[in-house]
């Protein structure tokens, strides 16, 4: 999406100043859609905020596509009182979503009743000058389950498309060995390296996984009370008071175990999607954040808590770092590895685990599993050459560090279908590098790859003959981005045919004939 220039129209909604911006998909949309959201969100929280709103050109505003949830809950009351309950309810979510601390996943966002509900929670959010805001923080959990398990119940008979697709909780999940509860919903966590910069606490440390696991127990213990046995507790808590917090939650769940079972709420952490850009999320669920800069250029917030941790403004960590010293170790693959070792056990459903020996990541680089999509506005080059007599336009997109994003590879006069292969091509090899698959898998993959058209290679130097389309395209590729100039392959020698066997009409007169052949012409 390409931001253009905000209108001047200003509104409020629960008291919180708006301001209203066009979106387009490219910067020459004809039809761009006005999005009104809070002034101080961002533009990729637009974006997110239309792929949610769905296909279309009618303008989006928060107040309007959170409300179609909001109110929904009004619908789930059976009687006045619960009524009055739920519009309580609802007014919270709209103030915790405007806090970014909460949003609904995509399915209770987008009403799917096809689907189980559940909400997203911004740990980063929770954290205020310091100190984590744990009150608040169980308070939010118990809300949200109370929410979830109305849903659940007004629902829950409906709801025919979801497969059990999840292993099925051990049977200690219900005393004497009784079947588990029904599930009401999921829970899910995300900003963790955020929360943990936020609390002075390094990823890959001790003090940050401990910190981690008791965040996860915690909102576990209180997803499970009522409704199952709360997790054992880490074996420490860096947090100030929240053990103590902890505690009071398990003695309270022992007290409830002769009550009536409630559905269970599953925990877990968030995947990849728009909310996470709605609620202004770093770093997806449980992964750490590699990069220190925003996409801009700017420090990032938990670049800026970390740099405080360590006795450091922004001046003197560059002048530390032009003297060759390092005030920012950033946490690569092997902390996030470690990181989901010691988180396994204290959610319900744990994300899946990270790819183990990949090399250390850097600032210019992201993990596999994450998506690095490129800025609106960003770099790179329009190459037109011809193959064979057989013209394309190889274009490129670039992160500002110069790497490779964007690939796209346009035939000039080929068939429809020619087109549509190389555009698909163009979008697969696009999604990998923005995920993290390296240039030259690719490279090795597609280079050299021989079919027509083939021959001559007019308009770039970096070849002299290419076998496909493809072979020169990546070998172009490898060039500009990987400094490597791979050889031309050995021109496809059209092959001689034999001629076509013919019957031989010029034999002796005595040669023996067979009678059963004549010639056909």
């Amino acid at each position: 999406m390409t931001a253009k220039s905000p209108a001047p129209a200003r509104s409020y909604w629960t008291g919180v100043r708006m301001r209203s911006v066009r979106l387009g998909v490219d910067p020459d949309d004809p039809s761009p859609r006005t999005v009104t959201l809070p002034e101080a969100w961002d533009d990729d929280a637009a974006s997110a905020l239309v792929e949610l709103a769905g296909p279309g050109t009618r303008p989006v505003r928060l107040s309007v596509e959170a409300g179609r949830w909001i109110d929904m809950l009004d619908g789930e009351a059976a009687t006045a009182d619960d009524r009055a309950t739920l519009r309580a309810a609802g007014r919270t979510l709209s103030c915790l979503l405007l806090l970014r601390q909460v949003a609904p996943t995509r399915a209770l966002w987008e009403r799917r009743t096809d689907r189980r509900p559940g909400f997203v929670l911004n740990l980063a959010a929770f954290v205020q000058d310091g100190v984590f805001a744990a009150e608040q923080f169980v308070a939010t959990l118990r809300l949200l389950c109370d929410v979830l398990r109305r849903i659940e119940a007004a629902e829950g008979a409906m709801r025919n498309g979801e497969l059990p697709l999840l292993a099925p909780l051990p049977p200690t999940a219900a005393p004497g060995g009784d079947a588990p509860s029904a599930r009401a919903g999921e829970m899910l966590l995300t900003n963790l390296d955020a929360c943990l910069a936020s609390l002075g606490l390094d990823y890959d440390s001790d003090e940050g996984r401990d910190a981690a696991c008791a965040l996860a127990s915690l909102a576990t213990s209180v997803a499970r009370q009522g409704a199952g046995p709360v997790p054992l507790p880490p074996s420490a808590c860096p947090i100030p008071g929240l053990g103590m917090i902890a505690a009071g939650i398990r003695d309270a769940a022992d007290q409830d175990e002769d009550r009536p079972r409630l559905a269970l709420v599953e925990t877990g952490f968030s995947a990849p999607g728009p909310i996470d850009a709605l609620l202004g999320v770093e770093a997806c669920g449980l992964a750490p954040i590699f990069s220190a800069l925003t996409p801009d250029g700017a420090l990032r917030p938990s670049t800026l808590h970390r740099l405080a941790h360590h006795g450091y403004t922004p001046e003197t960590a560059l002048a530390a770092s032009l003297a060759g010293a390092s005030p920012l170790t950033l946490p690569g693959p092997l902390a996030h590895g470690a990181m989901h070792r010691a988180l396994a056990g204290f959610v319900d459903r744990m994300p899946a685990r990270p790819e183990p020996g990949v090399a250390e990541a850097t600032p210019s680089t992201l993990a596999r599993g994450i998506r690095r999509p490129l800025p609106a506005r960003h770099g790179g080059f329009t190459q037109r050459a011809s193959v064979g007599g057989h013209r394309l336009y190889l274009r490129t997109g670039e992160y500002d560090d110069g790497s490779l994003g964007e690939v796209s590879i346009t035939p000039a006069r080929e068939s429809p279908m020619a087109r549509g292969l190389l555009d698909c091509i163009g979008q697969a090899v696009s999604i990998g590098l923005q995920y993290g698959a390296p240039l030259d898998a690719f490279v090795e993959r597609f280079a050299h790859t021989s079919f027509g058209p083939a021959g001559t290679v007019e308009g770039d130097p970096v070849a002299a003959y290419a076998t496909s389309l493809l072979d020169y395209a990546f070998r172009a590729l490898s060039d500009a981005y990987l400094g490597r100039r791979l050889p031309d392959a050995a021109p496809q020698e059209t092959a001689v045919e034999d001629p076509d066997p013919m019957l031989p009409l010029g034999l002796p007169a005595d040669a023996p004939r067979n009678p059963k052949l004549r010639l056909v012409s």
